[in-house]
């Protein structure tokens, strides 16, 4: 069973066959103005308290997800609706475990967000 994670390290440790994933997408997120966080069980990385983007393991897939993801501009089709019918600006990133991870897209991705999130709130 796996106990409550308090950070994102620990909340990584709870998923071995994604840790190599996990950490590389949580060294791109950390090294914003990004301020993490646990919210539902999960990495979350906010903006003065909003929630920007979160990261997650799941059994067959891990996943970074952007939850203003329909405003972003997606010119290398990487955002899907994991929940279509249920959400409506929520997009992820999905990662299995033959995936290469296009680092530099990622973070291209993770900036766009960051910069749409201050200028929402007039920074």
């Amino acid at each position: 069973m796996k106990t409550k994670a308090t950070n994102t390290t620990e909340y990584i440790a709870q998923f071995p066959k994604w840790s190599y994933q996990l950490t590389q997408l949580q060294k791109i997120l950390e090294a914003t103005e990004l301020t993490p966080g646990i919210k539902w069980g999960a990495p979350i990385y906010m903006i003065n308290g909003k929630n920007v983007i979160g990261m997650a393991g799941f059994k067959n897939h891990c996943s970074l997800w952007f939850h203003k993801g329909a405003d972003l501009p997606d010119p290398n089709n990487m955002l899907t609706n994991a929940q279509p019918g249920k959400t409506q600006n929520l997009r992820h990133m999905k990662f299995v475990e033959s995936d290469p991870l296009p680092l530099d897209t990622i973070a291209a991705y993770v900036q766009t967000a960051i910069d749409q999130e201050l200028e929402r709130q007039g920074g």
